[in-house]
């Protein structure tokens, strides 16, 4: 009986040393007030009500400067943030949204079952607001919430400008 005890004990012991193991806090985000950032519009799903962007094309690349710094180890899930259309937005001949256009968005943690560590930090844009007009979108740094992977081009030219700290996010920084 005392040895079926110890083996039971040891086996616990093994299972509790291997779980807290793992790893489960996602890549660390770090974003400069000031820094633009490439945003992908994203299919509004259920909407209630139509606006302009839903003209555009899925995918369509929003430039936005972020007026708000944005660091993980601080921020938490759900926290706003603010910035400006870097560009307008057009629409063939239509301009939907002027350049410096208010921009509201949220840093969120999404939970992933394709990411390496099971979630991963997401900027989102949720709305824009051009004069008395207002958009409601969805907009992130990945083409896809499906496969982030696939910007791992764009992601690497990222990091080497070191506006944004995070392997795994998509944006970029304005050419000179």
């Amino acid at each position: 009986m005392l040895r079926q005890t110890l083996v039971v004990l040891c086996f616990a012991a093994l299972l509790t040393g291997s779980t807290n193991a793992q790893k489960f806090a996602p890549e660390p985000v770090h974003v400069a007030a000031g820094t633009v950032l490439a945003f992908h519009l994203q299919t509004r799903m259920q909407t209630a009500t139509e606006n302009d962007t839903d003209l555009l094309p899925k995918g369509t690349v929003i430039m936005v400067k972020v007026l708000d710094t944005i660091n993980s180890s601080v921020d938490h899930d759900g926290t706003e943030f603010r910035g400006v259309l870097a560009n307008p937005i057009v629409s063939g001949n239509e301009v939907i949204a002027h350049a410096d256009s208010e921009v509201r968005g949220l840093f969120v943690l999404l939970r992933s079952k394709t990411h390496p560590d099971g979630f991963r930090y997401e900027l989102l844009i949720t709305g824009i607001r051009d004069g008395d007009k207002s958009l409601d979108l969805t907009a992130s740094l990945n083409s896809s919430f499906v496969d982030p992977s696939a910007q791992s081009g764009a992601s690497s030219a990222t990091r080497e400008t070191g506006k944004l700290e995070s392997p795994r996010e998509n944006a970029t920084a304005p050419r000179n």
